[in-house]
């Protein structure tokens, strides 16, 4: 198993924000796992991650030491980055589960993240449970907005493993596609309008499967009359944290195989 290690350096970081706020008083940090987040005529305790989070991920199946094609753990990766926490990212090969990751994840499946010395799966449980316990910056996206383009990614599945072309899987899929289109264009950039969410942060690294997959598969790509879609994939696909936590295009080619091919 290898492991890669990203802590930013925290502590300087709140030691600045102190700094800066010229409150003329000091005061002690309650315990190495909070810090206090103090601003003029409010009082606020926000919690601030000081150890690494301990997160299980998909490893590579083309390369080693690398992150896999999993589009779920991508989205808890991403969550976390977006959140500035440091975080120790554990690479399983889950064709050869070791001992240890089956202890903490019976069923085999990843993420899985220690939190609160407890290890929840299910990147929807993951990703509510990092938004509440740190809150800042905020990535929650209104309940109205929540499942905008979230049939995306069935169709795409439903397209790539189609065999038969009149069965109207792709039709499917450029439904969903020009519905997201429209919605962009009037709401965008991002989902939930100027600032990246956790809806964006789920949805992206699907898109990235679907432009990989149906590229090599089907010879397809997004039209040039879907711009507001092909626009919003590349702002997020140029995200420093959607860069640094994305799959090898060899993986993600070598992941959706089995689906093509039965």
């Amino acid at each position: 198993m290898s492991t890669l290690r990203i802590q930013p350096s925290t502590t300087s970081a709140i030691s600045s924000t102190i700094k800066n706020l010229h409150l003329g008083f000091s005061f002690r940090l309650p315990c190495k796992n909070y810090g206090v987040s103090k601003r003029p005529r409010n009082l606020s305790v926000m919690a601030v991650a000081t150890d690494p989070l301990e997160v299980c991920v998909k490893a590579s199946s083309t390369s080693p030491n690398r992150l896999g094609d999993c589009p779920f753990c991508q989205r808890v990766l991403l969550t976390i980055e977006e959140k500035h926490l440091p975080y120790d990212m554990k690479l399983v090969d889950l064709g050869n589960k070791p001992e240890w990751f089956l202890k903490i994840s019976p069923e085999g499946k990843v993420p899985v993240i220690k939190l609160d010395e407890k290890w929840l799966p299910d990147s929807d449980v993951i990703t509510q449970s990092l938004e509440e316990k740190y809150p800042d910056p905020p990535l929650g996206t209104p309940p109205e907005k929540a499942s905008v383009g979230s049939k995306i990614f069935s169709t795409f599945i439903g397209f790539l493993k189609s065999k038969d072309p009149s069965d109207g899987s792709q039709q499917a899929l450029l439904n969903e596609l020009n519905s997201f289109n429209d919605y962009i264009k009037e709401n965008g950039p991002f989902i939930n309008g100027g600032k990246v969410s956790a809806a964006d942060l789920s949805l992206g690294p699907k898109l990235y499967h679907l432009e990989i997959a149906l590229g090599h598969y089907k010879n397809w790509s997004v039209a040039d009359s879907l711009p507001h879609v092909k626009s919003y994939m590349k702002t997020i696909f140029s995200m420093d944290s959607f860069i640094k936590t994305r799959a090898l295009p060899d993986d993600v080619i070598v992941g959706w195989r089995p689906k093509v091919f039965g």
